[in-house]
């Protein structure tokens, strides 16, 4: 089994993307069908989907828009994670709604596109904390200059499930490994950070990477994390531009080339369901 834990889809007839103006090479739909036939050669069995920070007032829409995809006969979707405001007055109300809703497994609030004094903000934080003893995880996603901001959250609600996107989002293609290799054995040291090992091919030089170029990165993940606090994703689509989600899956398995399966099961399915709940060892 492979489980992917960071799906992106994107229909811009049913959802606004304000941050597509900025990017070119993903301003098109990114429909299941298309994904589809690359994860199911690549042998993706499961998959979550991951929100991809579409206008506020589109937060919840996007939930039905992918619900409705899960529900279309063959679909691998298990789940969401959802978009979410804890520096509002509003958020309380919504978690109560995420909590509900068995199909929502975990929030994200994107945080390396806005000021740093959003996750600093006293509200914010408390609003975090009340993650504390729910099934939801929070998904951090923030450049490696930005780790002590993670390490501050982390620390300050140790009763939350944090799960760090996309191996910490090293430079791969500026080179800047040893700064981001510090950060990485920091934060691992909170036992309720959960490291996703996502689509770093985004960060590296599209046109020349291999996996002996991603295989350090991975690598010191896992040497931080261990293989009970690390999960695989892919970051489709964002994976496009830089390879594609085949390539991903192949440098991934090249990677782990020497692992044993109990390793690349943790890694791929098990933690996975264990950390959301998914039901997968008792179906399968």
């Amino acid at each position: 089994m492979l489980v992917d834990t960071h799906l992106h889809l994107i229909d811009r007839a049913r959802l606004t993307y304000p941050w597509l103006v900025g990017e070119p090479a993903l301003d098109r739909d990114f429909l299941y069908d298309e994904y589809a036939r690359d994860a199911e050669r690549a042998g993706i069995t499961d998959v979550l989907h991951m929100e991809v920070d579409v206008a506020p007032s589109d937060i919840a829409g996007e939930i039905e828009f992918v619900r409705a995809q899960s529900t279309r006969p063959g679909n691998l979707i298990r789940g969401a994670i959802a978009a979410c405001r804890p520096e509002e007055q509003g958020f309380a109300a919504a978690l109560d709604r995420a909590i509900g809703d068995p199909f929502v497994k975990g929030l994200r609030r994107i945080l390396h596109t806005v000021s740093d004094d959003i996750s600093q903000m006293p509200l914010f934080r408390e609003n975090i904390g009340r993650l504390s003893g729910t099934r939801l995880t929070f998904d951090i996603c923030m450049f490696p200059r930005q780790k002590p901001l993670a390490l501050a959250l982390a620390t300050l609600t140790p009763g939350v499930t944090f799960i760090l996107d996309h191996c910490g989002v090293p430079d791969i293609k500026g080179g800047d490994f040893d700064a981001w290799k510090r950060g990485i054995c920091e934060i691992a040291e909170r036992q309720n950070v959960v490291a996703k090992i996502s689509g770093i091919v985004a960060y590296a030089d599209s046109g020349a990477w291999s996996a002996d170029t991603l295989r350090p990165y991975v690598e010191h993940v896992v040497e931080c994390f261990g293989w009970e606090r690390v999960v695989w994703g892919s970051d489709w689509p964002v994976c496009v531009p830089g390879g594609g989600l085949l390539a991903w899956v192949a440098a991934t398995h090249a990677v782990l080339s020497g692992c044993s399966n109990d390793e690349r099961d943790r890694l791929f399915w098990k933690n996975a369901d264990r950390i959301w709940q998914l039901g997968l060892a008792v179906v399968r």
